[in-house]
């Protein structure tokens, strides 16, 4: 992915279990990832969970670049066989995603909605993506209204072992609308 928008040019590169480690801790132990539920993770437990998802199937992780920089974190996963087995019945073509933005002292107005729009298109970019699947905890109003902004549409409530997350759901077509791409 390369996209260049309104505040830089965003890209995303693999994640790198050991060498992308210790960023990614100050990342998610950071007050303002409280969402991504690693609070107390220690750099190993950091480690541990990146080289898990690297090793799955059916889960993939990426550092995302601001003008070639580290600044946010983008998963994907085939919720077929991650976060959500059993907890909705999958249809051909989902793509579960997480992303997280980094922390900043210098934030950029529109950054987070340039980076969920820029992680839309790139899972958009596999033909064999029909709708994006995410589940944020019920309580996180901020990435709700994102979601909805791109096209996301709530479908309902569900209970994850470690949250409550509202189940949402986005198609080609309604991240285009979103966007104001004529379908």
């Amino acid at each position: 992915m390369s996209a260049t928008t309104g505040i830089g040019t965003l890209t995303v590169r693999p994640l790198d279990p050991l060498k992308d480690a210790e960023l990614l801790h100050s990342w998610v132990t950071h007050p303002k990832a409280a969402y991504w539920m690693m609070q107390d993770a220690q750099l190993q437990d950091v480690e541990r969970e990146y080289m898990r998802i690297a090793a799955h199937e059916h889960h993939d992780a990426y550092i995302g670049l601001h003008e070639g920089r580290p600044a946010f974190l983008m998963e994907k996963y085939d919720p077929r066989y991650v976060e959500l087995v059993g907890l909705y019945d999958p249809e051909p073509g989902d793509v579960g995603m997480h992303f997280l933005v980094a922390p900043t002292d210098r934030p950029i107005h529109g950054f987070t909605r340039a980076v969920i729009t820029a992680v839309m298109d790139e899972l958009f970019a596999d033909p064999r993506t029909r709708r994006v699947v995410v589940e944020p905890d019920v309580s996180n109003k901020a990435v709700h209204a994102l979601n909805e902004a791109v096209g996301f549409v709530a479908e309902r409530e569900i209970d994850k072992p470690e949250k409550r997350a509202l189940l949402s759901f986005c198609t080609r077509d309604q991240f285009l609308a979103a966007r104001g791409v004529a379908i």
